[in-house]
């Protein structure tokens, strides 16, 4: 199946070069904001967080009279990207250097780990230390919280918190904010969490400086990487009978299989290794001091080198990760097979395709998954991303949920489609403007941000925020056809998610990020082109001046009308129209008794007279009832066959 999205970058090399103190471009936005209490660092896979994060660390230990620096981060593997680094080489003032003692993600249980961190915090000439997000939770119930006071807390992959009452990170996180005068940076590449749950409560949010740098800008400013693709390849059955269609072993891949909770799992995972590996051919060698499996590809008895992460012995898994950390060769790996690892923070620049089978919740999973191969590298011109997920079947009972899920992983492709193209700034345009900036879109009546508060949500947030309209269960129905007016979802929909995701705005406020949201969405949606001096935008069909759009205008097209069009290419008829039913079963109302004198008196009257079914599409309100009592006794049937309510 063809790419949903495929982006072609300009390799200007701006954002992997150096300043004359070794700073990428980013690392130097962060940088300027060195003086903020709060921090929030967004900024994809491989832009240099963890660098950014010693460059912050380094100046407010020398410059800012803070005594010491404590970095969390999400799993032990992690802490390898805050190890000792000569930043002084570059033209920094001083180096990141720590005893090594106080790199806490080693093996070992949280009590020793616990001791040492309170040993750490006790010792005045101990500056630096890294540890864990569950290290600092249990360290946090152990201490006297005013030990944080004067303290750098950096907090990698920030997403882990939760406002939630029962987010131990998220409580740890509100009580130093609350009661020190600890300074807190916070990394990571996404903020969304693909729960309704927010990261932070809206008071703390408004805290924090934030310094937002955008997958464009990342790779659009690489050396090598031009080109990145996102599709998706479905499969029936088992996914192990498919694996062979998108594996393509000539590729440095990392593959990752489903959770053996999720509907796709055998729930056997390791036997599911064993059979993707019987898929490439034979396994001839496993080596005692790496892990590394060597099989033989039965295509042309090329020598396959495999990583086995889903293996949770843990002295084989440290040895196979321990192999990993030191790979400094396009030959020394070919495919790394995982389950949970290899997301967050790992680093392997030669991979060139991230395999990824079922279907994700999250957008914060898929960038995640995505960074793994967009790491800039000579070995590579194109990154490809791939997720195989099971196409429903009219006949499963779960089909529901299928069709649900299928629908979000649409959504999500198209929704980072958004966030790996340019940003456009839009304005207020006045009848008397005159100024031209090539930047800018400038449309009538539009409403600029009237607070700091909008301005950064605006700046920071839009995608995150998009994120969770797009896969919101009303939005989700509204997908696979015109059945909702596009105002109805533009001035009705969508405010209320937004009023939910924030409900500290008033309405004015509200109405300004629904109409950033709204403009966004359809103006990267559409298409873009230039004759003469003027600009068009594709929008819902048409070429429309942008020098006439009007926000009354945009708000008639549908913002997400390319999902029911990616949709309507992508899939067959017969799933298109199994799509469609369940969709439209889940809206119409309808009591058994209708449904029933309707087949009996009308639709068996209706298919002799006319040769076919009642098209629900039909101008005539009759038939379009007929139409929708046909598939809600359809759904009724399946319910009953399945024995439960879908």
């Amino acid at each position: 199946m063809p790419n949903l999205v495929d982006v072609t970058y300009a390799q200007t090399g701006q954002s992997t070069s150096t300043n004359n103190m070794g700073m990428r471009e980013m690392q130097a936005c962060a940088y300027a904001e060195r003086n903020a209490q709060y921090l929030l660092l967004k900024a994809p896979p491989a832009s240099g967080k963890s660098r950014a994060l010693m460059f912050l660390g380094l100046d407010k230990l020398y410059n800012q009279g803070l005594k010491k620096v404590i970095v969390a981060v999400p799993e032990r593997s992690i802490g390898a990207s805050f190890d000792c680094t000569n930043l002084t080489d570059q033209g920094f003032f001083a180096d990141w250097d720590f005893n090594n003692d106080y790199n806490l993600c080693t093996p070992g249980g949280e009590k020793s780990k616990v001791g040492a961190f309170k040993s750490f915090l006790d010792n005045t000439n101990e500056t630096i230390l890294v540890c864990t997000h569950a290290t600092l939770r249990f360290a946090f119930d152990a201490v006297d919280e005013s030990v944080f006071n004067n303290t750098l807390l950096a907090i990698d992959e920030f997403h882990h918190v939760s406002a939630d009452d029962n987010n131990r990170l998220g409580e740890v996180l509100r009580s130093v904010i609350k009661n020190t005068s600890a300074h807190i940076v916070a990394m990571t590449g996404s903020y969304f969490r693909g729960d309704s749950v927010p990261v932070l409560l809206p008071e703390d949010e408004a805290r924090f400086t934030k310094v937002t740098y955008n997958y464009y800008q990342q790779l659009n400013g690489y050396t090598y990487l031009k080109t990145l693709g996102i599709g998706y390849h479905f499969y029936q059955g088992r996914y192990l009978s498919a694996i062979d269609e998108v594996l393509n072993t000539d590729k440095k891949t990392i593959l990752h299989i489903p959770n053996v909770n999720a509907s796709e799992s055998t729930k056997l995972k390791h036997d599911e290794v064993d059979s993707i590996l019987d898929s490439i051919g034979r396994v001839v060698h496993q080596d005692p001091q790496t892990g590394v499996i060597t099989v033989e590809r039965k295509l042309d008895g090329k020598l396959i080198k495999v990583a086995d992460l889903v293996n949770d012995n843990q002295i084989d898994r440290d040895k196979i990760v321990a192999y990993l950390r030191q790979i400094s060769s396009v030959d020394d790996m070919d495919l790394i097979i995982a389950l949970g690892m290899a997301k967050e923070g790992f680093d392997w620049p030669f991979c060139e395709h991230a395999l990824t089978v079922g279907y994700r919740g999250s957008l914060t999973e898929i960038i995640q998954i995505i960074g793994r191969a967009t790491r800039d590298s000579s070995n590579k011109t194109h990154a490809q991303f791939t997720n195989l997920i099971a196409q429903p079947d009219a006949a499963d009972d779960q089909i529901k949920l299928s069709v649900n899920n299928m629908l979000k992983a649409i959504t999500v492709s198209l929704l980072m489609e958004q966030v790996l193209a340019p940003n456009f700034k839009f304005k207020t345009k006045n009848f008397d403007d005159e100024d031209e900036e090539t930047d800018v879109i400038k449309i009538r009546g539009f409403k600029e941000p009237s607070s700091k508060r909008v301005k950064d949500i605006v700046e920071s947030d839009l995608n995150d925020l998009k994120a969770a309209i797009l896969q919101d269960p009303k939005i989700l129905q509204a997908l696979p056809g015109e059945f909702i007016d596009p105002e109805v979802i533009n001035k009705v929909m969508i405010p209320k998610i937004i009023q939910t995701k924030y409900p500290d705005l008033n309405p004015e406020e509200i109405e300004e990020i629904r109409q950033h949201v709204v403009v966004d969405s359809v103006i990267k949606n559409g298409e873009i082109k230039e004759v003469g001096n003027n600009r068009f935008v594709r929008m819902a069909g048409k070429f429309v001046n942008i020098e006439d759009l009007h926000i009354d205008l945009i708000d008639q097209v549908n913002p997400f009308q390319k999902a029911f069009e990616v949709l309507s290419k992508s899939v067959t008829a017969k799933l298109l129209k199994v799509i469609q039913e369940t969709i439209d079963a889940g809206r119409i109302k309808m009591t058994d008794e209708e449904a029933v004198i309707l087949y009996r008196d009308k639709i068996s009257v209706f298919v002799k007279t006319h040769s076919r079914e009642p098209n629900i599409n039909s101008t005539d309100p009759l038939e379009r009832r007929m139409a929708e009592a046909i598939i809600y006794l359809k759904n009724k049937k399946r319910q009953q066959a399945s024995g439960s309510s879908l």
